[in-house]
């Protein structure tokens, strides 16, 4: 099997993000993405996704130390990651079952 499937195999299109810039120095740039991918609902419960992935690597930057690993070894700098993502999700959950208990929705 070929590593690249021919186009439209998997009825399926790229992971893209729109470039949205207001004013200042990137004024005159455009997105790459245009209307005919961001019309799609897949679009917009992809970027839903996104957002909720990259909210924990920017929590284990800033909080869990991944920025800049103290670790040396790949064995030692997985395990930390591994650990920092964890911790993370326990957050996460957390926060949910607070606000579940306090009764908010959203």
């Amino acid at each position: 099997m070929p590593f690249f499937l021919p186009h439209g195999t998997l009825n399926a299109a790229p992971d893209a993000l729109e470039s949205v810039f207001e004013g200042g120095l990137s004024a005159h740039r455009r997105s790459a993405i245009d209307g005919r991918t961001t019309r799609h609902i897949g679009y917009e419960a992809s970027q839903v996704v996104r957002k909720r992935i990259e909210e924990h690597f920017g929590w284990g930057k800033t909080v869990g130390r991944i920025r800049q690993t103290m670790y040396r070894g790949i064995k030692r700098v997985d395990q930390h990651f591994k650990l920092t993502m964890v911790a993370s999700n326990l957050v996460r959950m957390a926060r949910m079952l607070s606000a579940v208990s306090q009764g908010v929705t959203r």
